[in-house]
């Protein structure tokens, strides 16, 4: 009896240090993601709050990005992190004095929205769960995204103009930065299999004629012209970018076809007219002063808030 009562206390002590040292190792855990990194006025920013954070922007930023880009652009993200959240709450808070409502439909879609880019709403819970989200965070980040625009636009972006005399005085002083670069019209042909391809362009080389070749060849033909603001695949734009009236690029591969572009026209580069370049430097004057009357905003909201990093 003394030695099965022994062999008990044997087998149980190692199974209580275990134990002891798993439930240190989660209440150190979450002790760590409970600790204070900020004070906002009467509220407090955790360590959660800033994973949290640095996970929806992971989030959001891997819809758009892949690869080395994608942790280029979140390692940019971290730089100036816990400021951005100190004053996303500030914000909130103000948007909280005015009583800014938000509409629960728009949340709705904006979700709906977000998986639709996913195959199925199990690859989208599998990505949050991945990103150490979950679809309640997504949507509290959307509401306060909401929030936060509504009390920007009538704070900041509401008090702003910009008058016909400041695009005038801008796009004179920049004239030289309004300029058309030069574009190339193409003819592309669209072919299904490389064979195909390589034999067309070389007919095309040999100088026989586009209209000679539409009954030898089966393809599908588009117009695309380059320079001209309009954003073009770089496969095309590699292929092309050296190319001469009515030369030709050879077969490229994109997807699952392959295209033989032809150069038909270059147009030459030039000075864009006020009136051709008004709507960019309006658009840009307006965001300038946008972002300077909301820093200055912010900078007053702080000036009056209690703000403690921890």
């Amino acid at each position: 009896m003394k030695s099965i009562i022994n062999l008990k206390k044997f087998i149980l002590f190692p199974v209580f240090i275990l134990f002891c040292l798993f439930s240190f190792a989660k209440s150190s855990l979450l002790y760590a993601q409970d600790r204070i990194v900020a004070i906002v006025n009467n509220e407090v920013i955790t360590q959660k709050d800033v994973d949290d954070f640095n996970n929806f922007i992971r989030a959001q930023l891997s819809q758009e990005y892949k690869g080395k880009e994608l942790e280029a652009k979140i390692a940019a993200s971290q730089k100036d992190l816990l400021n951005r959240l100190i004053e996303d709450r500030l914000i909130l808070q103000e948007a909280n004095k005015e009583k800014i409502t938000y509409d629960v439909s728009r949340v709705k879609a904006r979700i709906e929205d977000v998986k639709k880019r996913y195959n199925s709403d199990i690859e989208f819970q599998k990505d949050l769960m991945k990103q150490g989200l979950t679809q309640a965070d997504i949507e509290r980040r959307i509401r306060e995204q909401f929030l936060m625009f509504t009390i920007v636009e009538n704070k900041v972006r509401s008090k702003i103009s910009v008058d016909p005399d400041e695009v005038t005085e801008f796009y004179e002083q920049n004239k030289k930065d309004f300029v058309a670069p030069e574009g190339r019209e193409l003819d592309a042909f669209a072919f299904e299999n490389e064979d195909l391809a390589k034999s067309f362009s070389y007919s095309l080389r040999s100088g026989q004629k586009v209209e000679d070749l539409a009954s030898r060849y089966p393809f599908t033909v588009n117009k695309i012209t380059t320079g001209n603001n309009q954003e073009l695949r770089k496969e095309i734009e590699d292929a092309v970018v050296d190319l001469g009236i009515n030369e030709d690029s050879g077969p490229v591969r994109i997807d699952d076809k392959y295209y033989v572009f032809k150069v038909t026209n270059i147009v030459p580069s030039r000075q864009l007219s006020l009136n051709e370049a008004h709507n960019e430097i309006h658009a840009f004057l307006l965001e300038k002063k946008a972002q300077e009357k909301l820093t200055n905003w912010l900078n007053e909201l702080k000036k009056k808030s209690y703000i403690k990093i921890s």
